[in-house]
């Protein structure tokens, strides 16, 4: 597998983390918010294991339909392109 295909997708998955961590931070705080859209579109590409994991650990943005369905589904997606991945590149 190639190693920058992981170090991005680590990468990803880390930021959409900390950008959860970040935004609940200033939620509580009443501080500028991290746009949802911005949320969503690091999911989307990629992060979405870090942004599930940053949903329950922050319990944040889990009563919003668009989060609570969207990333649980956005994540099963990505389970599925990376088990083609590893099935084409026969790695499993």
């Amino acid at each position: 597998m190639d190693k920058t295909v992981l170090l991005t997708v680590g990468f990803l998955n880390v930021l959409a983390f900390v950008l959860f961590g970040i935004d609940k931070h200033r939620a509580i705080n009443g501080k500028w918010r991290i746009q949802e859209s911005t949320l969503i579109a690091v999911s989307v590409l990629g992060g979405c294991f870090g942004a599930y994991l940053g949903m329950r650990v922050f319990h944040h943005k889990t009563r919003k339909p668009l989060f609570r369905y969207g990333i649980p589904v956005i994540l099963l997606l990505w389970i599925g392109i990376w088990y083609l991945y590893c099935r084409t590149a026969q790695i499993i």
